[in-house]
């Protein structure tokens, strides 16, 4: 989803709803490993899906989606409220959103760069 200014506060919004729906779904899961599970296959895919057009963006965008990613956190864990959301996410193995974007970035950079694709790439 574009806007007029490439802010992607609409793509943002959209992500954050999406996100914030299943992760309150996931609250009420018998145990962690199935809540985790569940969280990386429809939370953080759903973060991470075209976050590369994200390298650049309005930071409140990306405080969103770390907001979305924290939470999540919280509930996989079953952690309270006001919990460290960054102890959380390294027991998780988790990255946080802006260096999930920069790592999606070098990754694509590098296989551009390293396979035989068209020299324009």
């Amino acid at each position: 989803m574009l806007d007029r200014r490439l802010s992607f506060h609409k793509h943002v919004s959209a992500v954050a709803r999406w996100c914030n729906y299943h992760a309150q779904a996931i609250r009420h899961l018998l145990t962690i490993e199935l809540a985790q599970t569940l969280a990386c296959s429809l939370i953080l895919s759903t973060i991470d899906y075209c976050n590369a057009v994200l390298q650049g963006a309005p930071s409140y965008g990306i405080k969103r989606l770390q907001r979305v990613q924290n939470n999540a956190a919280r509930i996989v864990l079953e952690a309270p409220r006001r919990s460290d959301a960054s102890l959380l996410q390294r027991t998780l193995h988790w990255l946080p959103v802006q260096q999930r974007i920069e790592y999606k970035v070098a990754l694509l950079t590098f296989k551009v760069r390293s396979t035989s694709t068209l020299l324009y790439l």
